[in-house]
């Protein structure tokens, strides 16, 4: 007899949009039930080889799902189908989402080829979601064989889509001092191509200056495969660039895929990904230790009034969790 899980994936693998979205609301839920059936739904899955997985980062207001509209729709007129996760960030402090990145994608939005999912970031730094590699990886068992990762736009510290990806793009703006910021090591060192984005806004002697100082500076980064990221220039509102860009995404993943680059990048991410997730499963553990749960409220009320260290605090609790005794005074 078949399980709800079966039938679920059988839906998924036939392009069923809502078996799609009901399996990435599985992946999203933080219910101990659901938890165990997304564990039962990613054993089923499949080694997706053929596709290619993009992500897209740049500082706020670098046009980020404007290009991903022109881009996304460059790629379905070369035969693909694009999933986009658009990531955005939750509030600190009311935990709240506007989820806006799929209302900048008219083109995506509307068409069958194309699927659409803003995720928040559920207070996750790094620039993407919690989960968004299980959901890459659902969107890849529908049959969308070219997956976008929009980050949430927050600067450099946004390595961790190079964790999910298999090329990352980063998106920088004439004349708004980024090209300055190629000297810096983070995202930089990260990208396999950085792209100077909204050209029709700026004077083409200054994108001119940005993509020369950008050159400039990637020589003094570390080789991204052996090659060094070429600069782009795009603007998504005349599509300049788009097509050249597009080109190249698909170039570089042959590349990759015929040298086993690929591969190596996607086993090391998931090494990666397996000690991440241990040590998120271990904090959860701890958390709900009776021991740990009872002297927690103690000791944060201590470093919140500001008569104990944080790091004193953390050796106590993981004292108690060693010995099972109660915590020093």
């Amino acid at each position: 007899m078949r399980t709800e899980d079966e039938d679920l994936i059988t839906a998924l693998r036939s392009g069923d949009r809502s078996a799609l979205a009901r399996a990435i609301t599985l992946v999203e839920s933080r219910r101990p039930e659901d938890r165990s059936r997304l564990m039962a739904l990613l054993a089923m899955l499949t080694d997706h080889g053929e596709s290619l997985r993009i992500g897209i980062t740049g500082i706020p207001g670098a046009g980020k799902s404007t290009l991903i509209d022109a881009l996304g729709s460059a790629l379905i007129d070369r035969g693909h189908r694009v999933a986009v996760l658009a990531v955005d960030p939750s509030s600190q402090r009311s935990g709240g989402s506007i989820l806006a990145d799929k209302t900048r994608m008219h083109r995506l939005a509307t068409d069958p080829r194309a699927f659409v999912r803003p995720t928040a970031t559920g207070g996750v730094l790094g620039g993407i979601a919690l989960r968004t590699r299980e959901t890459l990886l659902l969107c890849e068992e529908a049959g969308y064989d070219r997956v976008l990762v929009e980050t949430v736009g927050a600067g450099q510290n946004e390595s961790d889509v190079d964790r999910v990806t298999d090329l990352t793009v980063l998106l920088l703006i004439a004349g708004a001092g980024d090209e300055l910021q190629g000297i810096k090591r983070g995202i930089m060192e990260a990208a396999d191509m950085v792209v100077v984005t909204k050209t029709d806004t700026a004077p083409p002697a200054l994108v001119n200056a940005a993509v020369c100082h950008l050159e400039h500076a990637l020589h003094l980064m570390p080789l991204r495969d052996g090659r060094r990221p070429p600069v782009l220039r795009c603007s998504a509102l005349t599509g300049e660039g788009i097509d050249e860009l597009a080109d190249l995404l698909e170039e570089l993943g042959d590349r990759c895929a015929s040298t086993g680059a690929l591969q190596r990048r996607r086993n090391e991410q998931a090494a990666h990904w397996l000690h991440t997730g241990l040590r998120q499963a271990l904090l959860d553990r701890a958390l709900q230790d009776p021991r740990l749960a009872g002297a927690l409220p103690e000791l944060e009320a201590r470093v919140s009034a500001g008569t104990l260290d944080p790091a004193v605090a953390v050796d106590r609790l993981m004292r108690l969790l060693r010995t099972g005794g109660a915590p020093p005074p």
